[in-house]
Order: C-alpha cells, then sequence, then structure tokens
C-alpha cells in the first residue's frame, strides 16, 4: 500500500474480515492486521498452507458464507485498496497524540522478534475471545486440551489429539468438536455437558429467534447418535488420570446446586479430553487504549464505537455470541467508521439487515450464555492441592488462604499474595478460577501490552513512542 492506510482493523475473524470488506467496499484504504497466516479465524479456520491438503466437501457449516469472504478479500486486495499482513502479532494500539491517528504495534515471523508498526486514521478491534477452563485435579496432565485447540488442531494441522476421546465442560462449541473427533477417525467415548435439556426448555422463546442454528444443533445431535456418541447431561468431569499422560477420567451427575452427587461417579479411559466452558472477551487492546468496559467485554454504542474517539470494536470482544453476531457488527463497524472518515452520516438502510442480524443474534447469545452458564458450585469440593495457576504453579489452597485468611478482597490482591496471574498467559488461564475459589468479580486487568515483547523491539521504538 503506497498511500497510508485510513484504517487498521486488527484480527481476520469473521468480524474482522466483516470490518475490512465493508470499509474497502466504501473506498477507504484499509490495512487488516492478523497474528494467523491465514484469513478466518477460529470459526474459518484452514489446514496450513504448508501441508499441501484439500478440504473435504463440506469443511464447515457455513461454507459458502466463508467463499464469499474469501473471494472479497482477494477481490480487495488485488485492487491495492486493502493489504492483509498475515503472522503478525499486535501486542499494542496506541493513540498519536497531536495526530489524532493510531499506531498499531506488531511483533512478525514465527520467532516474534521482528518489530512492526502501522498507522491509520483509525481502528477497529475484532480481538475474538479466548477459552475459559475451570480446574479440576490432574488438568495439566498432556492429553487434557481445550476443546478449541482440539478444533483447531483437526482444522488447521489436520490432526487428532488422541484416539480415544472424552469431549467436556459446557457451550454449543462442544457438539462441533465431538462430531468433528468422531469423523476424523477418533473413538468419542462421551460428551460431558453440565448443562441440562431444562435449562434451554425454560429459554425457548428466545431460542427461537434463529431456527437455522437449533436446527444446526439437531444435526451435530444426529450425527453423534450415527456415531454412537454417549451424552451425558447434567454432568461434569471431576478428575484426569494417568501416569506421566492421560489414561482416564472421572465423571459425575450435577445436582441442582451444580455440585457432584455422590456415588453417581464413573471412570471413562481415553487418552485426550478436549474441555472447554465457553468463551470470555479477548479485551487487552482495548484496555490498554482506554476503552471502557461493560463486565469483561469493550462497551460500544449502536454503531460499535467505543468511547474511545477513532476506535470500533467488534465480535467476541464486545461480547461473546458466534459467528453470525460477528459477522452483522463487523459489517456495522466497518460501515460506521467510513462513514466518519468520509465525514458522511451513516446509511442506515444501506446495514439495515445487519442490524436485524445484529439484534436476532444478541437475543439467541445471550439465552445460550444462560443455559450454557457453568456449574455454580464447580469450586465447591475442589480440593486444595489441584494446581489453579499453570504458569505458576498456584494451588486451590493458597488462592483460598489469600482471600480467607490473608483477606484479599479482589484478584489483583491475590494476585500480589499468590502470584496467580503472573505467568505467561497473564492471568487469561487462571483468572476465572481465581474469582470463582474466592468470590472476587471476574475483571479485566489493564495492562499496557497485549503479549511479551522482546526488549529489542521496544528499545529500537524511536524516543516519542
Amino acid at each position: 500500500m503506497t498511500e497510508r492506510p485510513r484504517l487498521a482493523v486488527v484480527g481476520a475473524g469473521p468480524a474482522g474480515l466483516a470490518a475490512a470488506l465493508a470499509a474497502a467496499s466504501r473506498g477507504v484504504r484499509v490495512i487488516l492486521v492478523d497474528a494467523a497466516d491465514q484469513a478466518g479465524g477460529q470459526f474459518y479456520r484452514q489446514p496450513a498452507a504448508a501441508l499441501g491438503a484439500r478440504r473435504p466437501p463440506a469443511p464447515h457449516h457455513r461454507r459458502r458464507t466463508w467463499e464469499r469472504l474469501r473471494a472479497d478479500l482477494g477481490r480487495h486486495r488485488a485492487t491495492g485498496r486493502l493489504v492483509h499482513l498475515t503472522d503478525h502479532h499486535v501486542w499494542c494500539v496506541a493513540r498519536e497524540f497531536g495526530s489524532g491517528g493510531f499506531t498499531v504495534h506488531a511483533l512478525r515471523g514465527p520467532g516474534q522478534e521482528e518489530g512492526v508498526t502501522v498507522r491509520a486514521d483509525a481502528v477497529v478491534l475484532a480481538t475474538g475471545g479466548y477459552e475459559r477452563v475451570l480446574p479440576f485435579p490432574g488438568w495439566t496432565l498432556p492429553g487434557v486440551v481445550t476443546a478449541g485447540g482440539a478444533q483447531a488442531m483437526l482444522k488447521g494441522g489436520l490432526v487428532l489429539p488422541g484416539r480415544v476421546a472424552v469431549v467436556a465442560g459446557t457451550g454449543p462449541l462442544l457438539l462441533p468438536v465431538a462430531t468433528g473427533l468422531a469423523a476424523a477417525g477418533a473413538r468419542v467415548s462421551a460428551l460431558v455437558e453440565s448443562a441440562g435439556p431444562a435449562a434451554a426448555l425454560r429459554r425457548a422463546p428466545a431460542l427461537a429467534v434463529r431456527p437455522g442454528t437449533l436446527a444446526e444443533g439437531a444435526g451435530y445431535a444426529a450425527r453423534l447418535l450415527r456415531h454412537r456418541v454417549r451424552t451425558l447431561t447434567r454432568h461434569t468431569v471431576v478428575a484426569a488420570h494417568g501416569t506421566g499422560r492421560l489414561e482416564a477420567v472421572t465423571v459425575a451427575a450435577l445436582d441442582r446446586a451444580g455440585r457432584p452427587r455422590p456415588g453417581t461417579a464413573r471412570r471413562l479411559a481415553c487418552d485426550t479430553l478436549a474441555v472447554g466452558h465457553g468463551l470470555l472477551p479477548h479485551t487487552d487492546l482495548a484496555e490498554a487504549l482506554g476503552c471502557a468496559l461493560s463486565g469483561t467485554a469493550v462497551r460500544v454504542d449502536g454503531e460499535q464505537r467505543t468511547d474511545v474517539p477513532g476506535v470500533w470494536a467488534a465480535g467476541e470482544a464486545t461480547g461473546v455470541g458466534g459467528a453470525a453476531l460477528a459477522l452483522a457488527e463487523g459489517h456495522i463497524a466497518g460501515h460506521s467508521a467510513a462513514a466518519r472518515l468520509y465525514g458522511t452520516v451513516p446509511d442506515p438502510r444501506r446495514r439495515a439487515g445487519a442490524d436485524r442480524a445484529r439484534s436476532r443474534a444478541r437475543a439467541f447469545a445471550a439465552a445460550l450464555e444462560a443455559v450454557y452458564a457453568p456449574p455454580a458450585g464447580w469450586a465447591d469440593g475442589l480440593p486444595d492441592d489441584t494446581v489453579v495457576c499453570r504458569c505458576e504453579e498456584v494451588t486451590a489452597g493458597r488462592v483460598r488462604a489469600a482471600a480467607g485468611t490473608l483477606g484479599a478482597g479482589d484478584a489483583r490482591t491475590v494476585k500480589l499474595l499468590t502470584r496467580a496471574g503472573m505467568g505467561w498467559c497473564q492471568g487469561r488461564m487462571c483468572g476465572p478460577a481465581v474469582a470463582g475459589l474466592t468470590g472476587c468479580p471476574l475483571t479485566a486487568g489493564r495492562r499496557p501490552f497485549a503479549r511479551p515483547v522482546p526488549l529489542g523491539v521496544l528499545a529500537g521504538l524511536p524516543d516519542a513512542e
């Protein structure tokens, strides 16, 4: 791109792609920055190009949407209106005081040792979400992976994480993970879901706003039946077992309070456990910019604008809601950013369909969040010697002592007393567990960097930055 891009979009998942394409279609020069080597994010993840593999006839259930997005991306790149920077890991977005613009700082390459800066007049943050995993004894064993991690191995690497799998936790992601593993040749001995049918029935009217998605779920259930996968609802994994690596898991039924019912435990042999308890918004870049949050998500208005002028946010960062919601929000953000950059008023007729799609998807997402809430009593029976913070090897007992004996009343104080959250992941993995064990609210921790940065990159920045 020979001219300064007017809009930088961070993240090339559904929201980022929709925002970049919407802005480019309005004549805006766009630069799309993403950590992956191909566009699509987790939802539209493609096999690594080096594999030279052909995709199956139906790689995922929304292939036509992906093909349209990919074609539009290629068309705008060919015209030079859009530049797509792959394998660029953004660690900070900073405001340029005086010019009103923004600087996007990224690390390039497999070693992430080369610093890259991109300047733009406005920014759309489409940073997605990350998985929530609640700890249990044995969850650090080799062979225990996140549900999204197992799916990424299948989609991106075309490999199985193991031969005999249990898929567990809660949330709609478990269905495609279990069916994907079974279709790829793994024996899925059980799908262990902590939610129950009654929770879905209570919210049937809200779920009915997206009948296509319900039919999609029914299709997954039918495929599970064909592969003879047992589905254990209102159950949870209480422990993983193995010497050196995973060999089995113990599951148990849940009572009304979300605690394991005595006498219901059973042991399932497996070499892989794919576990997840939903997603949380990825807000690091927004927080560093000073964007206000609503709970754990970036707060936006009807135009997807944050409270920082020149910054929009879309997708899971503004509240987890799935690909349909992310596409609608990205579309609105791209058009709104284009209107602002050109000093015009957004045309409501142009995006009327996106507004309707956003409203329906938000209502559906809110109902799903209520249905698939993690079991309320998960922390009550967690043994004190269970590792909670894997990076710093902090146990549940030390976290409880920080809140009880030492009187810590917030997650930051617990962190200072125990080191929970001070490791490589900066609390992304252990944050929900610490909040659940202590009763402290789950709040995002504002930090200047979204990922570790080599000192050489920082030293090479201009003094003004």
